[in-house]
């Protein structure tokens, strides 16, 4: 009989150790600081509405609460691409996807 005991694997410990899930994780957190770069530039009241979301190469989404939130920064993206550009990014376009409520 086997007694051994699996221990748990921390989060970091274990995407470093399949490379699918590290580039996984280098994606979001990378997805994470570009919005933190452009933070500045949004509304203090859209701050909350506004999430990070997937890369795909020079494409950026940013997946939002509610149409209102998106028709705004859709008038910011092109300051927000330049200023990710500024900041060293290489960003072709940002995406805006507006996330659907299932409470609804």
């Amino acid at each position: 009989m086997n007694t051994r005991r699996q221990l748990p694997v921390p989060l970091l410990q274990a995407t470093q150790a399949t490379p699918a899930l590290a580039k996984l994780m280098e994606l979001s957190q990378d997805s994470s600081a570009r919005l933190r770069a452009i933070e500045s530039l949004i509304p203090s009241s859209l701050r909350p509405c506004v999430q990070a979301g997937p890369i795909d190469g020079g494409n950026w989404c940013l997946i939002l609460d509610n149409n209102a939130v998106a028709a705004k920064i859709r008038q910011l993206l092109p300051a927000l691409e330049s200023h990710l550009r500024v900041k060293g990014w290489e960003i072709n376009s940002i995406r805006l996807k507006v996330q659907i409520s299932r409470s609804q």
